[in-house]
């Protein structure tokens, strides 16, 4: 199953105060193991970074001056993105940013069916504790040291991390459910995971037995 981890970086916190996007990363999935596909552009907003989100990602003016702008990236992206669930912490924030730019260009707006929130994973998992991305990398013993600044692509990589730890696929769990002779098997997942039973034989018991008499020091038998 596909999915893309996205992230965004911004002028300002809020669209209602005419702030832009200035950073769009986002990266593949495939079964939860990142892949080499990847969406990645500077943004020039056509308006100032405020001085806090400057704080933030360290993006100015002067750098993002020569960039492509939204609607030079708008299909590109679109196409990427399309019919593939997104993965985003705090997605109320980035949804609204990027349908507002998708509304400047009378196109569609990314509907809440297609996210995940990671944040919403983290709070339900994690009640009552702090669930910032840093604080997430802390918990699962991630290496954040990179994330000097906010950047977009750094933040998809280490959310793709968290993301597995939250959903529980960092290792698949194994539930035995039929039973087939010796054999027991599991059918209520993708994959099947099996295990053999040995039973040994009265002989093998026997030398067993006669084994553990000899080998240890106090004789328990």
């Amino acid at each position: 199953m596909k999915e893309i981890v996205l992230d965004t970086e911004t002028t300002g916190l809020s669209v209602e105060n005419g702030h832009r996007i200035i950073e769009i990363g986002c990266i593949e999935l495939e079964d939860q193991i990142l892949t080499t596909n990847r969406f990645h552009c500077y943004l020039n907003p056509q308006r100032k970074v405020s001085e806090e989100a400057f704080k933030v990602h360290g993006y100015s003016d002067e750098f993002l001056s020569d960039k492509k702008k939204f609607h030079e990236i708008a299909d590109d992206f679109i196409k990427f993105i399309s019919d593939t669930k997104l993965v985003i912490h705090n997605a109320q924030f980035d949804l609204s940013h990027l349908n507002n730019e998708l509304k400047l260009l009378g196109k569609k707006p990314i509907l809440k069916d297609q996210v995940i929130d990671t944040l919403d994973l983290a709070r339900e998992k994690f009640p009552g504790s702090q669930i910032s991305l840093d604080a997430l990398c802390k918990r699962f013993r991630i290496d954040n040291s990179k994330r000097k600044l906010h950047t977009a692509l750094i933040d998809c990589e280490l959310l793709s991390k968290v993301y597995v730890n939250l959903i529980d696929q960092k290792e698949p769990k194994l539930n035995f459910l039929e039973k087939n002779n010796n054999m027991e098997i599991n059918k209520s997942s993708k994959i099947s995971f099996c295990k053999n039973i040995i039973k040994p034989s009265a002989n093998e018991l026997k030398e067993h037995q006669s084994f553990l008499k000899k080998s240890l020091k106090k004789n328990y038998f």
